[in-house]
C-alpha cells in the first residue's frame, strides 16, 4: 500500500477529516494544507485506518484528541500573581459597566 493511500480509512473517518479541513480553510489555511492536518489529527485520533486489515478485525478507538480541551485551559492564569489576576478582573469589570452604560442610552 503507498503512502498517502486512504483506503484503509472508514467513511466516517473520511467526513471528519473533511470537516476538520473545511474548519481549518475557513481560518484562512491553505487547501494541502489543511488535508494534511485533518488527517493527522484522525491518526492521532484513532491510530489510523479502522478498516480490517491483515489480522481480520477493526480497531476500536478511544478518541483521545476529542477530550483534550479542558486539560490545557488555565495553566497561563495559574502561572500569574493574585494582584495580577485581580487587576485583570478589575479592568474587565470596568469594561462592562462601561459598555451596559453605553448600551443603556
Amino acid at each position: 500500500m503507498p503512502r498517502g493511500d486512504k483506503s484503509k480509512y472508514s467513511d466516517k473517518q473520511e467526513r471528519t477529516a473533511d470537516h476538520i479541513a473545511a474548519g481549518y480553510e475557513k481560518r484562512g489555511v491553505s487547501e494541502k494544507e489543511s488535508e494534511r492536518r485533518a488527517w493527522a489529527t484522525i491518526n492521532k485520533d484513532d491510530g489510523g485506518g479502522k478498516k480490517e486489515g491483515g489480522s481480520g478485525r477493526g480497531k476500536h478507538t478511544g478518541h483521545p484528541a476529542a477530550h483534550k480541551g479542558g486539560k490545557s485551559g488555565g495553566k497561563a492564569s495559574a502561572s500569574r500573581s493574585a494582584e495580577s489576576r485581580s487587576e485583570s478582573a478589575k479592568k474587565a469589570a470596568a469594561t462592562r459597566k462601561r459598555n451596559a452604560e453605553h448600551h443603556a442610552h
